[in-house]
């Protein structure tokens, strides 16, 4: 309890609530935190093996964003990032910006990948099934990639492409680069069987 607020009562970017957010694949009902926190810096607090699925999800994006080029260690930067974001997401859906979110990473995790097994000298490929919490590390991170990428030498801005890039996940539309990758790295699997 914060200021007299319960988690679930405090605001994201002191506008959207996570009370109806709806996480519809049961197998990352555990690896995705809706549980906002009063400021989405948490300094590393959760940083030990399997404490990333305690980082509410924003957080987790916002951390995302922070990583390459422009923005390494950017935190406001990569803040206001997203918070442009989500207002442009709210305005193109009309929905809560989370639920987009939380859409776009359950659709863009890959199931399947493969690994590589040694057998005498030969690497043979297997198809292995992914754990929930690297399908939400995948997802957030093809997300962010593609709107990267997007953005490259382009007159739209990051958090226009970030927008894009979510909303087109969310709607599983091929065109979103997240989707894409996820779908190839499926197939090479599903030929791997």
């Amino acid at each position: 309890m914060v200021y007299g607020l319960s988690e679930q009562d405090l605001l994201v970017f002191g506008k959207y609530s996570v009370k109806d957010v709806e996480i519809k694949d049961p197998a990352l009902k555990n690896h995705i935190c809706l549980v906002p926190t009063f400021t989405l810096h948490t300094h590393g607090k959760h940083f030990h093996a399997f404490g990333k699925e305690k980082v509410f999800i924003v957080e987790r994006l916002i951390n995302k964003v922070m990583r390459k080029e422009r923005n390494t260690g950017k935190k406001m930067s990569a803040y206001n990032i997203v918070r442009e974001t989500f207002e442009i997401i709210e305005k193109k859906t009309k929905k809560n910006p989370i639920q987009v979110l939380v859409d776009a990473i359950v659709n863009a995790g890959p199931k399947e990948e493969v690994v590589r097994l040694k057998y005498g000298g030969i690497a043979v490929p297997k198809a292995v099934d992914t754990s929930s919490l690297r399908r939400v590390d995948v997802a957030l991170r093809n997300i962010v990639e593609g709107a990267r990428r997007a953005a490259f030498k382009s007159k739209k801005s990051i958090a226009y492409c970030l927008a894009d890039e979510i909303i087109s996940a969310a709607n599983n539309d091929t065109k979103s680069y997240a989707i894409s990758k996820k779908e190839e790295v499926e197939r090479v699997a599903k030929s791997a069987r």
